[in-house]
């Protein structure tokens, strides 16, 4: 995964030196990439940039992360557009919740893994690669998106940015932009099959009824995170990596008790 496409400093007539290279390896990966985006770069070095982590490189300005930023810019401006058109009558307070679940960093992973991005990174980070196979495995469980239940490797949604900055570059067109990366966004999740964060639906049930929800956070020492509402205990959850995991997960777990406690909404 990590040594697809070759990190080659190539010099230019004025001898400056930029990321890129004319081998035939190099080219058969840039064209395998250009097939999956159904897009031809005019600039190959911009593309290699996309995919080459920080950890790549002595200078981080070889590596994707500015394409990146510029990427976020752009995808944020792309899908709320199209929301706006989508849904005319709609308030901007839901087209918000939208526009952030799909370009969150799951589902931008999701759109790594679906289309098989993640395996032109190029990156020195010895654990990437069992990370990748663990989110690729978990996914399984949730066809859509996990609502903060999986965790995930940032580095597949940056990359998903960074390819958006680098078409940007390269075309300087946004329209351009998104008539290539809509297609490998979907499924594209609608108002109707939307679904609230765990810590958002029961902060919210919670309000519905004039509830007190407390925290109780034991991660630290068993890597358990519970919830207290009044003065009951309705959920708890579990992760051995991330505290923020179990926190969705006792959430999902309170959600599930409510009713069994405080009765319908």
């Amino acid at each position: 995964m990590g040594s697809q496409l070759s990190n080659t400093i190539v010099e230019g007539e004025d001898n400056t030196k930029t990321i890129g290279s004319t081998e035939p390896d190099q080219l058969l990966e840039i064209e395998s990439l250009e097939k999956i985006l159904n897009y031809k770069f005019k600039d190959k070095s911009l593309l290699l940039k996309a995919f080459t982590d920080a950890s790549y490189v002595e200078d981080k300005c070889n590596s994707y992360e500015r394409l990146e930023l510029l990427g976020d810019s752009i995808l944020n401006m792309g899908i709320i557009y199209e929301f706006i058109k989508l849904y005319p009558k709609e308030s901007p307070g839901p087209l918000t919740k939208l526009r952030a679940v799909n370009v969150d960093t799951e589902k931008l992973a999701r759109v790594a893994v679906k289309h098989q991005l993640y395996r032109y990174l190029r990156h020195k980070k010895p654990l990437l690669e069992e990370q990748i196979l663990e989110f690729v495995e978990a996914m399984e469980k949730y066809p859509l998106h996990s609502n903060g239940l999986l965790k995930v490797p940032k580095v597949l949604a940056d990359i998903v940015e960074s390819t958006i900055g680098a078409l940007f570059m390269d075309g300087n067109s946004a329209e351009t932009v998104w008539e290539v990366i809509k297609p490998l966004l979907e499924p594209i999740i609608p108002l109707d099959k939307m679904k609230s964060h765990p810590m958002t639906e029961l902060n919210e049930m919670c309000q519905k009824k004039n509830l007190k929800l407390t925290p109780k956070d034991t991660w630290e020492e068993n890597q358990t995170y519970c919830f207290q509402i009044e003065d009951k205990f309705v959920g708890c959850g579990q992760h051995p990596v991330k505290k923020e995991t179990a926190r969705n997960f006792a959430a999902k777990n309170a959600i599930d008790n409510f009713s069994k406690f405080f009765g319908d909404l």
